[in-house]
């Protein structure tokens, strides 16, 4: 059976506040590790989320 190209991915804050959001990426297109800027309700201002596996 062939590999999904669609994975889902959580993006953890970098401000250590353990807030994540989930999504999906194109693991074909996107090789390198997802980072974006998104709002972070507990820090309550907008921050860097990065790439990590969903457990």
């Amino acid at each position: 059976m062939a590999k999904a190209t669609t994975i889902k991915i959580k993006l953890l804050s970098t401000a250590d506040t353990g807030y994540f959001y989930v999504t999906k990426k194109n693991s074909r297109t996107m090789t390198e590790k997802m980072s974006m800027r998104k709002y972070d309700p507990v820090a309550k201002k907008h921050v860097e989320f990065k790439e990590t596996k969903i457990k």
